[in-house]
């Protein structure tokens, strides 16, 4: 890296640090490439960078023809993981918010052929030919109080499904009951539904329907049902990490004497 690349960090670090002390608030209006330029001795692709590297990591938003500005910071809030109550009535953990039920705004199904990835978590051979497409992918946009929280897409082998009263989670007479109710109406009993969970930059779609920013830090969890060893749904839930915690925990209660 030459000397002229390098000069962006200590400038940009504390355009930061005064965002992060309050110096710069909410809304305030960063200096002009041209104003960086001239403050600091640097070239134009320098104090390009400068900006980049404030909105590159959250700190900032770029407004076409209209300048860079200190990024609203929302409050954080908090989605539990409702493991006590579910466990209770012999289901599996959901979502739940602090202060509001989580609701869809929207869901679409159709059925896909999958990506290697999650044909691997489904535990699924190769294709053939005449089973093309194989998975009922159904994707929702979850909300709080009309504000977008997680992206939550699913997919079910349609092996088990297909031709089933419940091959449409979301119609039908068991539309809408969560895998663990509709998989029991066809014979096959939910065990157990491991997660793992990650963080990654956000896709441009998943920005959009989220809104934040392209690139932000979303958390992603992979959540799988079995049904003993066999996997029977798997999702992905996309939540962004600026607006929103995860609190995952249990319940103790007295198991019952004799």
């Amino acid at each position: 890296m030459d000397l002229e690349s390098s000069r962006y960090r200590p400038i940009a670090d504390e355009l930061a640090r005064r965002i992060r002390a309050g110096e710069l608030k909410e809304g305030d209006q960063l200096p002009s490439i041209p104003e960086l330029m001239k403050a600091h001795e640097i070239s134009n692709g320098v104090a390009r960078k400068v900006l980049r590297t404030l909105v590159s990591e959250g700190l900032a938003t770029a407004k076409a023809g209209a300048g860079t500005y200190v990024r609203r910071r929302p409050a954080i809030r908090r989605i539990v993981r409702s493991w006590h109550n579910n466990a209770r009535r012999g289901g599996l953990p959901g979502f739940s918010d602090d202060d509001h039920a989580i609701g869809s705004v929207g869901y679409e199904s159709r059925t896909v052929e999958g990506s290697l990835a999650v044909r691997e978590r489904l535990d699924l051979d190769p294709l053939d030919q005449e089973d093309r497409p194989d998975l009922m992918r159904t994707t929702y946009l979850r909300e709080v109080a009309g504000e977008p929280v997680f992206i939550e897409t699913s997919w079910e082998p349609l092996q088990l499904t297909r031709d089933t009263v419940i091959a449409f989670p979301e119609d039908g007479p068991h539309g809408g009951k969560g895998v663990v109710e509709r998989m029991r109406h066809i014979g096959i009993e939910v065990t157990h539904a491991p997660e793992v969970v990650s963080a990654r930059p956000s896709t441009a779609e998943e920005a959009r329907q989220l809104g934040v920013a392209p690139g932000d830090i979303v958390l992603v969890i992979e959540r799988t049902h079995y049904a003993d060893t066999r996997p029977v749904e798997t999702a992905d839930i996309v939540i962004p990490v600026d607006r929103y915690q995860v609190v995952y925990g249990t319940s103790i209660w007295d198991e019952p004497a004799g």
